[in-house]
Parts: C-alpha cells; structure tokens; sequence
C-alpha cells in the first residue's frame, strides 16, 4: 500500500469508497532478478524473532501435546540448515487427543503470487531418532493460516503420510524431504494449485504417546537442483560501528547461486556459520551487542544442491562505542543505501518496499529518494559525479514515463515507464500528491546541482522542464473548484474524486501547485481548499481524525500540557510532520492559525511522545526513547498509528522519532540509541533499522519501505546542516509562493 492517504485511515468516511474502487542507477546490480528469483520459491529460510516464529500456529486437544508459546512454534538457534535458526516442532500424540502445527509462507506487502517448481523441499532434524510410522501426516494449503475453509480459490491437500517420503529420521542428521506435487490429491471442493502454496500444517497421525522434536528449515517449491562448481566471493572487506560490523564483498552472482553463508570466529576460535544472504546482495550487518568485540570473517557462496564455494579472504573488525555525531552518520549511510544500491537498476527510482515486487518504483518514494541522495553526496557516501549521474538517470527515465496532464501516477514499472494500478481500475491515471513528493525531491536536486560544468547544467534544465510541465491547475476539476483533487485517469476522468484538505501530509502540494510559474492556482486555494472552512472539510477532518478536535483546521486545545495550533485531534500520524517538509522549511511557513510551523510540528511530536510515554493502552516496548507512532507496516499490513487509543497498535516505527530529529533532538536521539543498541539484533539490516517492530505482538517486519527510510537520512540532515532545506527554499519559485501565500494570508484576515 501506498502512505496513508486521509481516505486510507482507519476511521475515514471515504475508506470503503476506496477500497471498493481498488477490487500497483549508474552501478546496475543484479538486485532485481535476485530477489524476486529467491521469493519465487523460498516459503521459510529464517525467523526475524529469536524465541517463537511469528507465522506459525499451533493447537492441541484432549492429552495431546505440541510445544507452543501462545500459539506459536519456538524458534531453534542450536540446529539449522540456513543459520542462524530454524523451527522446532515438539508433540505428543495422546489415542484420545489431537494436536496440528502450522508453518506460513513469510508474506510482505508486494509479494508476487506464484511459487515456481514442482516438488516441495524441507529439511528436517531430530535429536532422537524417529520411526517413519510415529511421524505426523501433513496438509498443504493455498490459505495463508487459520482454519482451512473452503473459500475459492483456497484449497486444501488430503493428508500425507510424512514418513513416506523420509523413511525413519536417524538422529542427530539432517534429512532433506522431497514431496513431488504430482502426488499432491485435493481435499477441498476446489482443485489444488501447488503454485499458490502457502502453508503446510502438520498434524497428529499415530498415538504413540512419546515426546518427539523435530527441526523444520528452509521449506521451499522448486525444481531438482544440479551441483555445479561456484566462484568464491572475494574483496571482503569488514568495518566495525558501534554494536555491529558490517560486511562487504564482491561476486558475479552466478544463476546457479542460491544465498551467500557467513562464517564468523569470535576470539580466535572455529567458524561458525551465523547468517545467510541474498543473491544479488553484497552486504551483511553482524549485530553484535556490544562494542569492543574482536571477529573474523569468511563468505562462501552456496547452490540449492547446498554445494558450498571455498571461501573469501578473511577479514576482521572490532566495535567501537561511537559518538552521537558518528552514531547519526552510521544511521543516515545505513538508510541512504536503500535509495543507492537498492535502487530500481533500470531507472535509478525508488522501489516501494524491499523485498516486494521488483517492478513497482513509487513515485513520492523516489522523490523522498533524491533527497536522501543530496545528503549522500554530501556526506561523501558517493562522489558528486556519481549523485549526477544517478540523477541524469531518474531524469531520463521520468521524462519518458506515462504522464497524465504532466502529471506522474503513484506508481510505474521501473523497467517500462508505465502506470501500474496496484489500487485497482480507477488507479491507473495521474497522482497529483505522489507527483508533488517527487517534485520537492526535483527541486531540492535543482538548488543543490548548482556547479557550473555543462552535466549539471543540463540537470538543471531538465527539472526545470519536468517541473513546468506539471499541470497542476488540471487538477482542480473545474476552473472555479475551491479544492485541488488527488486523481485524475483519461479512463476515470475524476471517479475516485478525492478532494485534498488539511491539515495532513499533502500540504506540499498546494504549495507546489501555488509556485508553479507554468500551471499555477492562486495562493487564495490556500484557504479555500487545503485550509477550508466549509462543511465538506470539516466533515472529513471529523471523519478521519473521529473528532471534532480541529475540524476547522485550526485547533488550539492543550495535549499533555502542549497546546496545538494545527492538526486534527492530537495531531495525526508523525509523517503528516515529515513528508511535506523534508524540502519545504517549516521555519519559514506561517499563516493565519500558527506562527510557525516548525513550532507546530514540534508540539506535534512532543504530543505524540507524551502520548506513547502514557501508553494508555499497556503496549509492551512503549516509552520515552521508543516513540513515534506513524505509518509504517504492522502484523496484519499497512497502519497508520497515531496517538488516540482506536489507532494505536503497539507498532515502534523508527521514522517516527528518527525522523523528527529536527524538530525533538534529544528525544529522537535517545530514540536512536535505544532502537539501534537494544533493539538491533532483530532489527538492524542492510538499510538501517526495519521499518517497525511490534514487541506485544512479538513481531518484526520483514521489510523496508522507500516512504520511511529517506526520511531518515533527510530529516536527520536537515538537523545537523539544513542542507536539504537550504536547497529547496534556494528556489526562486518557493520565495514568490511565500510572498503571495503572506498576501492571501493578510487579505483573508482582513476579511
């Protein structure tokens, strides 16, 4: 899913209307192919949770026995087939009882449908040895969990045998299982499609009435692998931060490759495998705990046949207890790589989230995205040429992407340029808002690229173009309409018909709208569109927000004993404080209801930790340095939490605090250090911090979204120098808006 529009929140009056229209680099990497190879066939490799796996259930009845923390498998860091943890499944088959144990397909936002192969592969483990007659029975299943209903298209396999295909489990060794699905026979009133797999529910067969374990990994559908010889990484290279070391390497990805292994020693001891990762990945982040620790290093590369490379050079570092400057530059690199090397290798664009279909590049993410590149070149993470050079390939491709009015959609494929409607049929046109976060990034690129040499140059003049062809008046609906819309489709024309009011995170877009020197509106929309006092917009401040607590945009209560010049209840999610203002300076808006919105996006944040700090609703994890509540992925998808009890999940989103670095220093810095130091072993990645964590629900998420790193890196830096800011405001066309919003701002008070 997209940000969170106002129509997406969980209370909106628009969310069913919504929902029933939506029935979507100069270094090339081999990233793309990688990752969506590897989800094509994997269902399970590793738990993000160490004690239980949050996919997974279990259920017992009459004196039967399956191990189980409420209601989920433990997790077994001791035994592995792909370190460092698998799933352990323990039970106990009573004559009068009976007990089954469920293990889903890990499923993230934009996963593609679809498991290619034509035999399931697992590997099993049991300390003791067990008789293929005391071994469970097995369903498979196209529904992801809970009871295996017949509701088209799920469907459901009769049981199988488990000890058919193993024969009896010798102790102490690994046993790979092999279950052809021309075996597979339904069970449910539909046919069974092995390609939609995704559970397999393992159950009670014969009542022995003795304990038994087994160890469940790297559960996957594909074809029979061969073994061939692979090429050892190379280069490796390791660099210690404050609590963990991160790896480099180099290799030619080969297609045989299935995952790289990586073999650590800890004071000169054995290697020992501790984790895996992707093909198409040359980077691994060790969390360790702790600084000062000394280890060593080895990668090899490994085929599905499980054949192993020899392995890389050896190379070792130590951790280090790193200042709060040093900690903030390992935060913003960290994040700043999603954007670089995680990047769409066709257009140089922002993917949605990682991992996720490989196709989808977001627009108001790539925008987000080029801003984080501004702070990358700056802090020399890459050379200013190769920040061009990115640029000038975005550049390319957006001049050549499908265009409705000048306007971007939410989302194109990276590789084609064109629409794709992830939200269903009305989806498929122009996305002013989306455009509008990429149109800042634009800008901020423009006022930052202002070297003379004829590739900046011609930078320059190409954003100019992309930003003067945007029609932003089209978007009015009528010339006389006091409201700018968010879609417009040359199929749908204005179907989804959604008008944009504040306070939220689109107020870039009249701002934008109002600057445009081309396609402009008057800076009176100001008032009577994004900060309206009409019935319409009351009444969908109230729906969104479940209260009238600023319905009139303006709202003037006292939250915690911090008073709140603009917002809707008690302020809405933290990125309505971000999105808008990672070019534009808050300290540099007022109008007629606040004197500053950097004031106001404070009191914001300050409501929004108080509210956490209070935890009215007992979440575990909640606190003063664990803050931040906005939008983000969750246990059940995509929620936008805010600080009001019906939206407040228990999530801990990083962006939420890190990115309010500017705004709360302190808060968001202890923040920093409490995540990254005390959170990191499950959380710390590649990119950074995860997008979020759920400690009540025991959950972590599996993925990154382009929406909420960029705000890191940028925030963060608009703390430290502005540099982001300075580069947008250098526009000329934001100063004349400012001007003409002041004359709106004084004629409307005068009226």
């Amino acid at each position: 899913m997209k940000y969170v529009k106002p129509h997406l929140h969980s209370r909106n009056l628009c969310v069913a209307v919504l929902f029933a229209l939506s029935l979507a680099a100069i270094v090339v990497t081999p990233y793309a192919s990688a990752q969506g190879d590897y989800y094509r066939h994997v269902i399970f490799d590793n738990s993000l949770t160490h004690d239980t796996y949050y996919h997974s259930q279990a259920q017992t009845n009459g004196n039967s026995f399956v191990d189980n923390q409420k209601g989920r498998l433990p997790v077994d860091s001791e035994h592995f087939r792909t370190p460092p943890n698998a799933i352990r499944l323990t039970w106990q088959s009573a004559p009068d009882g009976g007990w089954n144990a469920q293990i889903s397909m890990l499923n993230f936002r934009n996963r593609r449908p679809g498991l290619d192969g034509h035999n399931l592969y697992f590997w099993l483990y049991a300390p003791q040895a067990i008789a293929a007659a005391d071994l469970p029975k097995l369903v498979l299943s196209t529904s992801p969990e809970g009871l295996q209903v017949a509701e088209f298209p799920a469907s459901f396999s009769a049981p199988l045998a488990l000890g058919k295909y193993t024969g009896n489990i010798p102790a102490d060794k690994w046993t790979e299982v092999r279950v052809p699905f021309s075996d597979i026979t339904t069970a449910s009133i539909y046919p069974f499609k092995p390609e939609y797999l995704q559970s397999l529910t393992f159950h009670q067969d014969r009542a022995d009435n003795a304990r038994h374990t087994l160890v469940i990994d790297e559960i996957r559908v594909a074809d029979d692998p061969t073994a061939s010889a692979l090429p050892a990484p190379s280069h490796l290279h390791a660099t210690g931060y404050d609590r963990h070391i991160e790896l480099e390497w180099s290799s030619s990805d080969p297609a045989r490759l299935a995952r790289y292994v990586i073999y650590r020693s800890l004071d000169n001891g054995p290697y020992k495998p501790i984790g895996i990762q992707l093909p198409g990945f040359h980077r691994y982040e060790d969390f360790l705990g702790k600084s000062g620790v000394h280890a060593s290093y080895r990668v090899a590369a490994a085929g599905w046949s499980y054949n192993e490379s020899s392995q890389s050079n050896v190379a070792e570092a130590t951790t280090r207890e790193l200042s709060d400057d040093e900690l903030l530059t390992m935060m913003q690199q960290a994040c700043f790589h999603y954007y670089w090397d995680g990047a769409d290798p066709h257009s140089g664009m922002t993917r949605e989230n990682i991992p996720g279909d490989d196709r989808i590049v977001a627009t108001g993410a790539s925008g987000f995205g080029i801003m984080a590149l501004l702070v990358g070149v700056d802090r020399h993470f890459i050379t200013r040429t190769e920040g061009v050079g990115r640029l000038t390939k975005i550049v390319n491709f957006l001049e050549h992407a499908d265009r409705y009015h000048g306007v971007w959609s939410h989302y194109m494929n990276g590789a084609t340029g064109h629409t794709m409607p992830v939200f269903g049929m009305y989806d498929n046109g122009g996305d002013l808002v989306e455009t509008s976060f990429l149109v800042q990034g634009l800008l901020a690129a423009r006022g930052y690229f202002h070297g003379s040499d004829l590739a900046e140059e011609s930078l320059r003049k190409r954003i100019t173009a992309l930003w003067e062809s945007v029609e932003w008046n089209w978007h009015r609906q009528t010339p006389t309409s006091d409201f700018l819309y968010w879609h417009w489709s040359p199929q749908w024309a204005y179907q989804i018909h959604h008008p944009l009011i504040g306070w939220n995170e689109v107020m870039i877009t009249y701002l934008l709208s109002m600057a445009s020197p081309t396609h402009g509106v008057p800076a009176s929309m100001y008032y009577s569109g994004w900060a309206s006092q009409s019935e319409t917009a009351q009444h969908y401040r109230e729906g969104w927000g479940g209260t009238k607590d600023g319905n009139h945009y303006f709202n003037g209560n006292t939250y915690y004993g911090i008073k709140l010049d603009v917002g809707v209840g008690r302020g809405g999610p933290l990125f309505f404080t971000h999105y808008s203002f990672m070019g534009m300076d808050p300290h540099a808006l007022h109008d007629r209801y606040t004197s500053s919105y950097f004031d106001n996006n404070r009191n914001i944040a300050l409501i929004n930790r108080a509210y956490v700090t209070a935890n009215p609703k007992h979440y575990a994890g909640y606190g003063p340095d664990a803050w931040g509540l906005t939008a983000s992925d969750g246990p059940n998808g995509y929620v936008a939490q805010a600080p009001d009890e019906p939206d407040d999940i228990g999530n801990i989103t990083p962006t939420g605090s890190l990115a309010s670095m500017p705004y709360t220093p302190e808060a968001s810095m202890a923040a920093l250090k409490h995540l990254y130091r005390d959170y990191g072993d499950t959380m710390w990645g590649i990119y950074g911090l995860r997008d979020a964590i759920n400690p009540a629900a025991n959950w972590v998420s599996p993925i990154y979204m382009g929406l909420n790193q960029a705000p890191i890196v940028v925030m963060i830096e608009n703390h430290r120098t502005g540099l982001v800011w300075k580069s947008f405001m250098s526009n000329p066309e934001i100063a004349t808006m400012l001007k003409n919003l002041d004359a709106a701002t004084s004629q409307v008070s005068n009226h």
